[in-house]
């Protein structure tokens, strides 16, 4: 049998690496040692977290998550994963004492046992605050973004006063006059109704520089008190049209501008004025009778 002709050709020469000579990945890994050593260790720091975790659960479920949040948080704190910094934004009004301690968490405490939903919870029970966003941002930054609620109101109501926002809700109890001027409104039921009235007082700026108050009457209409004593009793739910007519009777006639005890707008086809009485002139003496005396 005829044998298969044998090449002539010469094989390329394999190039033989010298063993003292590192490989690039070798390279690659001696270069990046630094690195991966804590990652490594962040590696093998949250896989026995997590055994200690499920040993925990295993053993005592209703102490399950204390434990293994302060295991976490322990583990932040040995990585250098401390709170260096909280920044708080959108704070105006609300006490800073109130939101330092909802907040709940200080320079050098653990990031990894703050609890960002707990603080949002804590923050939003402070009577100022409408809605508050918490956020982690490692590694050591807490962020805090709040939406106060503006204050609208004085509401007066069996002797006390308070400032409420719009929707009615209480904000403060104590320092009244830090606010600035704000519209003042009387009577139980007037903090939840008073901003769609004052809303529709804005139409009216002329009736509006003369009111002194917003008075809810019978939890069910309205009367304005101006400044000089008048009050402007308006009908129940035709608060617009009444304050329009009231509007072109001022324009015509100078109406809020006349000493008057009392406008009643209530009913829709005419309109009671209550004039302040007029000071009763003290009486002229009586004349007495001249007498003549007669002689006889």
């Amino acid at each position: 049998m005829a044998r298969s002709p044998v090449s002539s050709a010469r094989r390329a020469p394999v190039a033989r690496r010298d063993p003292d000579r590192p490989s690039s990945l070798r390279l690659w890994i001696k270069r990046r040692r630094g690195l991966l050593r804590p990652a490594a260790l962040w590696a093998i720091g949250f896989g026995l977290l997590g055994v200690a975790g499920y040993a925990v659960y295993a053993a005592d479920p209703a102490g399950r998550v204390r434990a293994v949040v302060e295991n976490a948080a322990e583990l932040g704190l040995a990585a250098g994963l401390e709170v260096t910094e909280v920044l708080v934004e959108g704070r105006e009004n609300a006490p800073l004492d109130l939101i330092r301690s909802a907040i709940g968490v200080e320079r050098g405490d653990p990031m990894l046992g703050f609890s960002p939903g707990e603080a949002r919870e804590r923050l939003q029970s402070i009577a100022w605050i409408a809605s508050a966003h918490v956020e982690r941002r490692l590694p050591g930054t807490i962020l805090v973004r709040l939406e106060e609620r503006a204050p609208f109101a004085i509401w007066q109501h069996q002797g006390r006063f308070a400032v409420i926002d719009r929707n009615g809700l209480v904000v403060e109890t104590e320092t009244l006059d830090a606010f600035g001027p704000l519209p003042l409104v009387v009577g139980a039921g007037a903090e939840k109704h008073a901003a769609a009235l004052y809303d529709l007082l804005q139409a009216h700026r002329n009736i509006l520089a003369r009111t002194q108050a917003l008075v809810r009457i019978g939890e069910r209409r309205w009367n304005l008190r101006l400044h000089s004593g008048t009050d402007v009793l308006l009908p129940e739910g035709h608060e617009a049209p009444a304050l329009n007519r009231l509007a072109e009777l001022h324009a015509r006639n100078a109406l809020l501008d006349r000493p008057l005890v009392a406008v009643d707008m209530r009913l829709p086809d005419r309109l009671v004025v209550r004039q302040q009485p007029v000071a009763e002139q003290p009486a002229p003496p009586a004349r007495r009778n001249a007498t003549r005396s007669t002689r006889g």
